[in-house]
């Protein structure tokens, strides 16, 4: 009974509460936070922004629209992609989603 006592903060026998252990709850809610949302939400954005900026020439990508290409040119914040045989369009780089398997000019 002393440990759930203790586990829900709670003033045993008219004692008063000690100052850390009234915000605790708030911190400890505060780290499980930072540890399973924030956190990995950063690593990801981290890695998706290594990949925009290894893009290069003759790579294949996806946009975040699901349009599948090839780089033909890359420039500071855009990229020129053929998307089909003689069709070229400009995107941002912060449009691309993935690496893509597309194959430019052949029919399935």
């Amino acid at each position: 009974m002393n440990v759930l006592n203790t586990l829900l903060f709670m003033p045993q026998d008219g004692a008063e509460s000690g100052g850390i252990m009234s915000f605790l709850p708030l911190i400890l809610i505060v780290v499980v936070f930072y540890m399973f949302f924030i956190r990995p939400q950063m690593k990801k954005s981290k890695e998706q922004k290594q990949f925009r900026e290894a893009l290069k020439k003759g790579d294949k990508i996806v946009t975040i629209g699901g349009i599948h290409g090839k780089i033909t040119d890359v420039k500071e914040t855009t990229l020129v992609i053929e998307i089909a045989s003689n069709v070229i369009i400009t995107v941002e780089k912060s449009a691309v989603a993935g690496e893509g398997g597309a194959q430019i000019g052949q029919n399935k």
